[in-house]
């Protein structure tokens, strides 16, 4: 089994290095970051005993 030259093996690591913060970076700036608050609502029971 032939091994890989040192120089395909630091190419093949920076393309998954490149590619993999591509992804993150495209997840990231995607993702709407639009906060929503949540508005409890209390209801004012009058309780007549």
């Amino acid at each position: 089994m032939p091994q890989m030259a040192p120089l395909w093996w630091t190419s093949l690591f920076m393309m998954f290095i490149l590619s993999y913060s591509m992804i993150n970076m495209m997840m990231y700036f995607n993702m709407s970051h639009t906060t929503k608050k949540i508005k409890m609502k209390f209801i004012n029971m009058n309780w007549k005993w």
